[in-house]
């Protein structure tokens, strides 16, 4: 995010809540967040997000 700018109050504003989702219903994938800002901020976002998602599949609440 460093890259794209802004500061830590604005990317927290842009990405928004994370979503949980059981595991025995979401088994590819239990989380997910619908980021809202300007065009540029989602795109940046939603590429993030492929690379944490491959990553990270499943999280644990906590």
């Amino acid at each position: 995010m460093k890259r794209a700018g802004g500061t830590q109050r604005r990317w927290r504003a842009v990405v928004g809540p994370i979503k949980l989702y059981g595991s025995s219903t979401h088994v590819h994938c239990n989380w997910s967040i619908a980021p809202s800002g300007t065009s540029r901020e989602v795109a940046e976002v939603e590429r993030l997000l492929d690379e944490v998602r491959l990553a990270r599949p499943i999280v644990a609440q906590g």
